[in-house]
């Protein structure tokens, strides 16, 4: 392991220190490992170190641990189960989850992280203290610049983990980075940010019975009860129809049907309200947005004692600390967890975690509903995703690393960051051990699996397994819905059912085909489309032909656009198109559009 003074002389050397030498032997400034952030994942990647024996500094902005689970109040986790319903995110998280479960008390939660990172000698921990600017030479990272107790400070680490939400240490590095949906064509999309708020006089028996009977109703007969409302005596879901009717104040607002978890002293953690116009890499926009949702509430509260059956004598109590913010940055690393390796169940040889949490795309704005692309059987997280490009010794763990927006949706989950930041620190730990950069250790097969088996030592499950092949992979229009679902046009929802073989109505071929084009066309399709209106539409923007449905068909395949095959599912011209076919010749649009 390298020594701290060994450090000490590299930063002197590279004259970045910027305190003389005998105040660092005074202060204790240097360390093996700086963890950003005190967030879930954060916590684990600096306990995950400490166990291997990393002098560990943590250092976190707020006055407790926990992040988004305690400060945000997002305490209904959002689990991975595998094929047999084996839970795939063990080693830490699941020493957490067996201590405190789902809909964990908040306080309770609080005092277990501290407790957790308390017990690790090698860690040292900084509470109320702001990550201001990196300290670099050339492109590598040494350490951090910090406001503490209103003075700055400069700590130095032989290896560096950014935990924050917004990977800041990374973005102020000069690590490339997409924000929001920009990465497929979607400038200034992101997800709408939630306030959580908590009530007191919620009837939970009412509840309990009210959102199980709706449940058990939707099992006897379809279009009867509600089969997204359940209950347990912890947590309840539900009352979506009865949201979906409020109408907010601020228009930049929507109630969504609530998850609701119980507090120990009776109190209710509601996650319902989506605030959108929020620039949350900005400070005073999501203090505004705090305000902004703060007004709002009371309108909830009348809202819900009218028509939430169980809410009748609701009260407000108070707002989470802070936002629950599910997207800005993504950053670019040595690989980019795409869409298509989380729908197709795909392994890596690098696996330091695997998810299975369903593709779940929050609403952008006030006009759409947001959307679920899919559910994955299983798919593994790259350690490559943890290693940005451009800047040496940092790894990026949490919802902000090296996943394409759409990928995203689903490996943003905390227990899926959690169990990427264990092997964040791991790999930390044996970089030094060996000499390793992080990037040398990504590409080296040998150190990733002396990696993956002390995570499993650990706890961690990771297995190599044959990708479980979805059945729509065996649909011909496959490789159609494949880019459409790249680009965020299409969704198959909890039962991966994409519709390819349903009719569609004009305004499906309407909005597809001038999402593809992005405005250098502009499609109007009559209401009682055919195949041969796409097939002409297609043939004119492709070769800049105007001909008929049938000759359409036949230039398509004479071009090598459509595959004999694929030809055949185009003859019947004066027939409804369907999803599939739609899909198909909007994905010779995108391509021919891309290639220009």
């Amino acid at each position: 392991m390298i020594k701290k003074t060994t450090v000490v002389f590299l930063c002197l050397s590279l004259g970045v220190c910027s305190v003389p030498t005998k105040a660092v032997a005074k202060e204790d400034t240097v360390y093996d490992l700086i963890v950003v952030g005190g967030e879930p994942e954060g916590i684990a990647a600096a306990v995950s170190a400490a166990r291997n024996g990393l002098h560990t500094l943590l250092l976190e902005e707020g006055e407790a641990l926990g992040g988004l689970m305690t400060l945000g109040g997002l305490n209904f986790l959002d689990m991975s189960y595998g094929p047999q319903k084996e839970l795939l995110t063990r080693g830490i998280f699941a020493e957490f989850y067996k201590e405190m479960g789902n809909a964990f008390d908040l306080a309770e939660a609080k005092q277990y992280f501290r407790q957790l990172v308390q017990k690790e000698e090698k860690i040292a921990l900084k509470l109320g203290t702001t990550f201001v600017a990196p300290l670099m030479k050339g492109k590598t990272l040494l350490g951090v610049r910090v406001k503490e107790k209103g003075e700055s400070k400069d700590y130095f680490g032989s290896r560096l983990i950014d935990a924050t939400v917004d990977a800041d240490v990374a973005a102020a590095a000069g690590v490339p980075y997409t924000i929001g949906a920009e990465d497929y064509g979607r400038k200034g999309e992101l997800m709408g940010v939630t306030l959580v708020f908590r009530v007191k006089e919620v009837n939970w028996p009412y509840v309990f019975l009210y959102n199980n009977w709706l449940r058990l109703l939707s099992k006897i007969k379809s279009g009867w009860g509600d089969p997204y409302a359940g209950a347990n005596w912890k947590v309840a879901w539900g009352y979506g129809e009865q949201a979906l009717a409020y109408q907010p104040h601020d228009e930049q607002m929507r109630f969504r049907g609530p998850n609701l978890a119980r507090q120990k002293d009776g109190t209710v953690l509601v996650n319902a309200l989506l605030i959108f116009g929020v620039n949350s890499l900005d400070p005073a926009s999501k203090a505004e947005a705090l305000v902004r949702g703060k007004a709002e509430i009371p309108h909830l509260i009348k809202f819900m004692r009218k028509n939430f059956p169980g809410f009748a004598r609701v009260k407000f109590v108070d707002t989470a600390e802070r936002l629950y913010v599910r997207e800005t940055r993504h950053i670019r690393g040595e690989y980019r967890l795409t869409i298509t390796d989380v729908l197709e169940n795909k392994d890596h040889w690098d696996r330091i975690a695997h998810g299975s949490y369903p593709v779940d795309l929050q609403p952008t704005a006030p006009d759409n509903l947001g959307n679920v692309l899919g559910k994955p059987a299983l798919y593994s997280i790259p350690f490559r995703c943890l290693v940005p490009l451009q800047v040496e010794n940092l790894l990026v763990a949490g919802r902000s690393a090296s996943y394409d927006s759409l990928a995203h949706g689903s490996a943003r989950v905390i227990p899926v960051g959690m169990a990427a930041g264990e092997a964040a620190g791991v790999a930390a730990a044996y970089s030094l051990e060996k000499g390793l950069g992080f990037r040398e250790l990504s590409r080296d097969q040998a150190a990733v699996r002396a990696v993956q088996e002390q995570l499993k030592k650990q706890g961690a499950y990771l297995v190599a397994y044959t990708p479980p092949r979805p059945a729509v992979m065996e649909h011909w229009a496959y490789p159609g819905l494949r880019v459409m679902r790249e680009l965020g046009l299409a969704a198959g929802g909890y039962a991966n059912d994409y519709h390819l073989d349903t009719p569609i109505h004009y305004w499906d071929a309407n909005y597809v085909f001038n999402q593809i084009t992005m405005g250098t066309e502009e499609f109007n399709f009559p209401e009682n489309i055919t195949r041969g209106h796409l097939l002409t539409a297609a043939v004119q923007v492709l070769t800049g032909c105007a001909v008929s449905p049938a000759e359409a068909v036949a230039i398509l395949m004479e071009k090598g656009f459509l595959t004999e095959e694929e030809g055949k599912y185009y003859t019947a011209v004066e027939d409804n198109p369907t999803f599939g076919e739609l899909y198909v010749l909007a994905a010779l649009l995108y391509t021919a559009n891309a290639a220009d």
